[in-house]
């Protein structure tokens, strides 16, 4: 393998398949990257067995086509540390990888390419096409409320479920859950349902801009996989059932309060400030037409916030984790918030007034 490529037209895929590569690895190989060059394309792939992504690039000049893997980390910080516009050579050999540009040259060790784990490819049942802002835009609305190592393992990663016409993101921790849904052009004979890994939706949700340019997903029984573009990323699924959400939606609340967004996540932001760091707990009392947020902690500090709403319901006092709430403030779209809630034991369902397509549910704390 021997082949000469611009430092730009090598970093971005190199960067995005290096994200997917573990530090720590059982295999030493999946610390690697393997770089395939067959006529004047050089694709890059990265995986840890979960998720798998492959870049592709166009190289200036193959002199020989071949292929390799080389450490990915250290490939990716010595393209990071050459001047902008520089060329690359890269090539193999006596086993080893050497990569010359300019009046430098570095040689990284290899691994053999055989030993470089493949994600089987699973037959695809299905294959819609999304447009990437929209996917984009359900993942970003709803990434926050995943379960980082829960025990339950299938909350450890977003809920895709495809219905004719509709596409919805769900996730849940089991404190809180989020939910959006955007109508899509595409018929299925029956709604699927996958649950997609925490890391996966993480490095999918990197891949995609806000663009309407389709990004083609293939969902199979086992793995989902995307095309966008240059790149092909595919993703183990959680063999597991995602919980009811729909039950977990209050629909009884007879309180509705309508607050400024903004101006609501500053005050819970400076009152977290002195609450107690292990519980995060801040106290909501409803008045007409006023919100007292209360924060203490064990070193008997105290914050009080008062701010302006619309409310006119009888007077309430509830507990929440003010982290949960702020991570909604911050996803809603809307210049305001609707918040609904029942009694201080019942979750508080928080949406753009009037709806929209993003639902949140938080669960209430004794406090």
């Amino acid at each position: 393998m021997k082949f000469s490529i611009s430092r730009e037209a090598l970093l971005r895929p190199l960067t995005l398949v290096a994200g997917v590569v573990e530090r720590r690895q059982t295999l030493p190989v999946l610390s690697n990257v393997l770089i395939q060059v067959e006529g004047d394309q050089v694709s890059l792939t990265g995986t840890d067995l979960e998720v798998e992504l492959i870049g592709r690039t166009v190289a200036n000049q193959v002199e020989q086509a071949g292929s390799a893997t080389v450490p990915a980390r250290k490939l990716m910080d010595i393209c990071k540390s050459l001047p902008d516009q520089s060329d690359i050579q890269l090539a193999v050999e006596d086993g080893r990888a050497v990569l010359r540009s300019g009046r430098s040259r570095f040689t990284l060790s290899t691994l053999p390419v055989a030993e470089f784990p493949n994600i089987e490819d699973a037959d695809g049942s299905q294959e819609i096409s999304v447009p990437r802002g929209t996917l984009k835009h359900l993942i970003e609305a709803t990434s926050f409320a995943m379960a980082q190592q829960d025990v339950r393992y299938y909350l450890n990663g977003m809920l895709l479920e495809i219905q004719s016409n509709l596409l919805r993101t769900v996730a849940t921790d089991g404190h809180r859950l989020a939910m959006c849904s955007r109508a899509i052009e595409v018929t299925v004979s029956q709604s699927q349902k996958l649950i997609v890994p925490r890391k996966g939706i993480l490095e999918l949700s990197r891949l995609l801009d806000d663009s309407d340019e389709p990004v083609s997903l293939t969902l199979g029984s086992s793995h989902v996989r995307a095309h966008t573009g240059d790149f092909t990323f595919t993703s183990k699924l959680i063999d597991g059932k995602f919980p009811d959400y729909e039950r977990v939606v209050p629909r009884n609340g007879d309180k509705v309060l309508l607050a400024e967004r903004a101006e609501l996540r500053r005050v819970l932001s400076r009152t977290a400030i002195l609450s107690n760091e292990k519980y995060r707990g801040v106290r909501l009392y409803l008045e007409e037409n006023n919100l007292k947020v209360m924060a203490n902690n064990p070193e008997q500090e105290e914050a009080e916030e008062n701010i302006a709403v619309e409310y006119n319901g009888g007077a309430m006092e509830v507990g929440f984790n003010v982290g949960y709430l702020v991570d909604v403030l911050t996803v809603l779209n809307d210049d305001r918030v609707q918040i609904t809630l029942a009694d201080p034991n019942s979750s508080a369902l928080l949406e753009e007034p009037g709806g929209g397509d993003s639902l949140y549910v938080v669960m209430p704390m004794r406090l």
